[in-house]
């Protein structure tokens, strides 16, 4: 086994394809290819599945993707430890939220600090989050209701409590609270299985002897605003991620206690990475 194979495997199954890995490494595609093809030989194991279109992974070669995101990650850091006192942080910061306004004010200064830093922002909720930062996907997450983990670092950013949304004019009062009760009577708009919010609106309505049933399941915020502001049903949100919207107004739940604490995580294992360092010196 040597670097170069080692290398050239990483560039093709990040990249999806011999002739992107190629360009990426400033090589030849046979060169790239023959690379690869000279690491399967040496060790007996098929990385690839090289049909007529794509090129997809073997479960042999998805396993060894995930200790090579770790293998040049680590060489990368060496060489940020080795430079640390005269080179600026550079790269991508890949930041996955379950919603991005928790984390705007921070990017802008982030930004600011470290021009060079390419940032992407996508969304998900909790448990797709936490998988994304086991697997390498993304540098920093922003979860709610973090339980305490050796695995992951973390940094609680203050609660905010759970509210139902619904389209205007269906609540005379928006300014009274609800109760479970109240809510069971609506139809039920509910985010996909691993949002924490819906765990614990459930948790905290079965606690007062009521059982809600989801009329409709959504996956994501916006989503579950856009159904909600059609009328289809009521939804419940966090204040923080409610944002403001026309067509909806908020109305406050009777459970003054249920509230939904915000953190920034990062896995343990990646927090001297020079743009997660970065990042996390932000708060």
């Amino acid at each position: 086994m040597r670097h170069s194979q080692l290398r050239a495997f990483h560039h093709v199954a990040r990249a999806g394809g011999f002739s992107s890995a190629a360009a990426a490494l400033n090589m030849t595609q046979p060169s790239v290819s023959d690379q690869v093809k000279r690491l399967e030989q040496a060790h007996d194991v098929l990385l690839f599945h090289r049909d007529t279109r794509q090129v997809r992974l073997t479960d042999a070669g998805a396993a060894l993707f995930r200790l090579t995101q770790e293998y040049f990650e680590t060489e990368d850091r060496i060489g940020a430890f080795l430079d640390r006192n005269t080179a600026a942080v550079t790269g991508t910061l890949r930041i996955v939220a379950d919603s991005a306004l928790h984390v705007a004010e921070a990017i802008e200064r982030f930004r600011t600090a470290n021009p060079k830093v390419f940032v992407s922002i996508r969304t998900g909720n909790t448990a797709h989050i936490l998988r994304m930062l086991r697997r390498y996907e993304a540098e920093v997450g922003v979860v709610a209701d973090m339980a305490a983990s050796g695995e992951f670092d973390s940094i609680d950013r203050g609660a905010t409590p759970i509210v139902v949304i619904a389209r205007k004019g269906v609540f005379a009062d928006p300014a009274r609270p609800l109760t479970f009760r109240e809510v069971a009577q609506h139809p039920l708009v509910f985010r996909e299985d691993g949002s924490r919010t819906r765990d614990s609106v459930l948790a905290s309505a079965k606690a007062a002897g009521v059982s809600l049933r989801p009329a409709i399941e959504v996956e994501g915020r916006e989503a579950l605003r856009e159904v909600v502001a059609t009328g289809a049903g009521i939804g419940f949100i966090s204040l923080a991620e409610f944002g403001g919207h026309p067509g909806l107004d908020q109305i406050p739940l009777a459970a003054p206690d249920l509230a939904m604490e915000q953190s920034i995580v990062v896995l343990r294992a990646r927090r001297d990475v020079p743009v997660i360092r970065a990042f996390m010196k932000l708060f």
